[in-house]
């Protein structure tokens, strides 16, 4: 076990797919994995292994923001020798290029956190995907005739800002998106020698303020879900 991770030895498969929300993290689990068994609920953050098409696969939370997500898949890293993770969220849009349910395979993340400076000593403001998982993602995608969009994102460590318009460093990296996550996990994959890659789906569009709906929400993500699914059992 790990401190903020209760799961026993050998319980959280090598492969792990980590939304931010632990209820969307159920329910992939009981709508997607078959035998499905909860391995860990600390701080109601949930973690569930079962099988998909045969292969076996962890689900589990990240919560949000660099910090939350810096702690759970260092310790999957770490601790139960988990070795890709896919997190999957949604994000939202800069630009109105971008139409709302597009899916995003995160081909750079920058950010203004001082997360990987800090923990663990790497200046660069931008995180590339690590190990093979994010070429695995766009091969299956082109496999199932989905589209993917290869885009670069602003992970943020703020959701509410005074300032409206668009940050520094967001202009700099001509991020298209922005969202809260993939650039501390990246960063944790890369010290560790590890394979990580994020699917975004675009929920909003900031200029015009459109937003997915929270009936349209689930069933939104699904395409998404799906594809990380199909991704995973390819690792």
């Amino acid at each position: 076990m790990s401190i903020h991770i209760t799961a026993p030895e050998g319980s959280i498969a090598p492969v792990v797919l980590m939304p931010g929300d632990p209820l969307r993290a159920k329910l992939i689990a009981t709508q997607f994995l078959t035998d499905a068994a909860l391995v860990s609920s600390t701080r109601n953050i949930f973690y569930y292994t079962g099988q998909y098409k045969g292969h076996r696969i962890s689900v589990g939370a990240s919560g949000m923001g660099c910090p939350s997500i810096g702690i759970y898949s260092y310790e999957l890293y770490s601790n139960y020798q988990v070795q890709h993770i896919i997190r999957i969220g949604t994000c939202g849009a800069y630009h109105n290029n971008l139409q709302l349910f597009d899916i995003i395979n995160v081909a750079k993340a920058a950010s203004e956190s001082t997360f990987a400076k800090e923990a663990l000593g790497f200046a660069e403001e931008v995180m590339l995907p690590q190990g093979k998982a994010y070429a695995v993602i766009n091969e299956t995608s082109a496999e199932r005739g989905q589209a993917v969009l290869d885009t670069t994102v602003h992970t943020s460590d703020y959701f509410y800002r005074a300032n409206p318009t668009l940050p520094a460093i967001a202009a700099a990296h001509k991020c298209e998106v922005v969202e809260m996550e993939s650039f501390a996990l990246f960063a944790n994959a890369r010290y560790l020698g590890k394979s990580a890659a994020c699917l975004l789906t675009v929920s909003d569009i900031i200029p015009t303020q459109q937003k997915i709906s929270p009936d349209q929400r689930e069933q939104s993500l699904l395409p998404m879900i799906e594809l990380a699914l199909e991704s995973a059992i390819r690792l």
